[in-house]
């Protein structure tokens, strides 16, 4: 596999250092889910977004050929929003793994014990916590989401209906009131024509 990524590492002139950073935070998740470690603040929980999800937009505006600041800022909110929204999606299935990403802050400040996390006990503290998390990804999506307006063709209308993919998550996430502490929600086929309504009004 390596063979064809160098060729098209050469043949685009891609970043290698936004591969670098992919690589670091596969690492880094590794050793967090082995260790039971948790992020102690948003601005930690961000830097591993910065690695994990962002370079993914990056790549991709660099192969259509879009660098300027603004074009980048609005990725990388789009990237880190999809990267959060997958945890607060997946809160069920992470936790039981030893997978925390609720950071050590933001449950301080709802009053949420860890140990009603890890064994999957909704208080309302927890659900007021899921809740503020959901908002907070929300701002990051519609913070980036004029992007897709930028970007010409299908790859536009794929960021166009990844932005109202995630944004759908984020209102079941929101429908369920915190109940995602237990129960993932998740996409299904019927939701396609409101995401497509939804995408051709941006």
């Amino acid at each position: 596999m390596f063979a064809p990524l160098a060729a098209a590492i050469a043949h685009h002139g891609l970043p290698v250092a936004l591969l670098a950073d992919l690589l670091d935070a596969f690492e880094q998740d590794v050793v967090m889910t082995r260790d039971g470690s948790t992020y102690p603040d948003r601005t930690a929980l961000l830097d591993y977004c910065r690695r994990s999800a962002n370079p993914v937009g990056r790549l991709l505006l660099h192969l259509y050929g879009m660098g300027d600041e603004a074009a980048l800022a609005q990725s990388d909110a789009i990237c880190t929003a999809l990267q959060l929204i997958n945890f607060w999606q997946d809160l069920s299935v992470d936790l039981p793994r030893g997978r925390h990403y609720l950071t050590d802050a933001d449950c301080a400040a709802h009053g949420v014990v860890r140990a009603d996390l890890a064994a999957q006990r909704r208080t309302d503290a927890s659900d007021a916590l899921i809740l503020d998390c959901a908002a907070w990804a929300q701002a990051l999506m519609r913070q980036g989401a004029p992007l897709a307006r930028r970007l010409p063709g299908r790859i536009g209308w794929e960021l166009r209906l990844v932005v109202q993919g995630g944004l759908a998550v984020l209102g079941q996430v929101r429908a369920l009131r915190g109940a995602s502490l237990c129960v993932r929600p998740r996409l299904r086929a019927w939701h396609a024509p409101l995401l497509l309504a939804r995408a051709a009004l941006m």
